[in-house]
């Protein structure tokens, strides 16, 4: 912004024009200029080296910078120990919580704690039925349902049959509630394969060995970027025929879509989901906010194809999209 000088005389005659203006006699002000000292624990269950969740931490964090708040990231896969994590921000009297929920029953008691507490509660990513039910301010992510859905619309209408529905976490209900979505609208065969998630080598491998015993299966679809990369390599390994489709991007994904080894990709923004879960509690903080209107906030789902995937791998490379 540029700044001129102006005389003490135009000035105030600026503030009695505003005086007047505002029809209240007071001068009008803007949204807080100074930095809250406030911090807000994002806990997701992410495992290590999830490249997913590494685009949720950036978000929140670059949200934090920008509003000068501290956003304090910390994961575990495990529900319990999740609950653990978000026990011991209510006790640090943290001044918000972004919380992720692949395990909502799991989760239940200590996020109805933390607003009990008077602590405001942004759920992402999973627990798109339950959010309102634990008592928080909003919900932000992409309804599997609805993705689910418009992925096997898509597959039948490119002839696929056979479709193997690759889960890598077990008992995370938003990856089983996408392929049973996909098994309602895909008009062919839909079989779930389980996987380890935390071991590359592991997924392509299971998939290897399942293409190889069932030539029938001619679409693979994976429920994350990296694993629709794994899938690409079991394909081949295996010689087979089968089409490679997943959610959720990375610049590997984005070059293999551009090469024509993934057909599309579904993106539902995790930068998006972790960058609004700080923004959503930062107008609770500054403006008492309660942001959604009782709704949830989607931030997906996007189809990534051959044919609009070069406008967003430049954000890709920097670990955004």
């Amino acid at each position: 912004m540029r700044h001129r000088r102006i005389t003490i005389t135009g000035l105030a005659a600026s503030a009695l024009l505003l005086a007047a203006c505002s029809g209240t006699g007071k001068e009008e002000s803007g949204a807080p200029t100074d930095t809250l000292d406030v911090t807000y624990a994002v806990i997701t269950h992410s495992g290590p080296g999830d490249a997913f969740w590494d685009r949720v931490k950036s978000g929140a964090e670059r949200a934090g910078d920008d509003y000068g708040v501290s956003a304090e990231y910390s994961a575990d896969p495990d529900p319990s120990k999740q609950s653990e994590l978000i026990d011991a921000a209510v006790a640090d009297d943290v001044d918000g919580i972004v919380v992720s929920m692949a395990n909502p029953d799991g989760l239940q008691d200590s996020i109805e704690a933390a607003v009990e507490a008077g602590v405001p509660v942004v759920t992402i990513n999973s627990g798109y039925d339950q959010w309102a039910d634990f008592g928080a301010i909003t919900h932000i992510g992409q309804s599997e349902t609805i993705a689910g859905r418009e992925v096997g619309e898509r597959l039948k209408e490119e002839g696929f049959s056979h479709i193997l529905c690759v889960i890598q976490e077990a008992g995370n209900i938003a990856l089983e509630e996408r392929c049973a979505a996909v098994a309602e609208t895909a008009g062919g065969t839909v079989e779930n394969l389980q996987v380890d998630g935390t071991d590359e080598n592991a997924v392509t491998s299971t998939i290897t060995s399942k293409l190889q015993s069932d030539d029938s299966i001619d679409a693979v679809l994976t429920l994350g970027g990296q694993y629709g990369i794994n899938a690409v390599a079991a394909v081949d390994q295996a010689g087979s025929d089968a089409q490679v489709a997943t959610f959720d991007l990375s610049e590997d994904v984005i070059n293999e879509i551009e090469d024509g080894n993934i057909l599309f990709a579904v993106d539902q923004q995790p930068y998006v989901q972790g960058y609004l879960g700080v923004t959503t509690l930062y107008l609770k903080s500054i403006n008492g906010n309660d942001v959604g209107g009782g709704q949830a906030i989607n931030s997906g789902p996007a189809f990534i194809t051959s044919d609009n995937a070069d406008s967003v791998l430049e954000f890709a490379k920097n670990g955004t999209r």
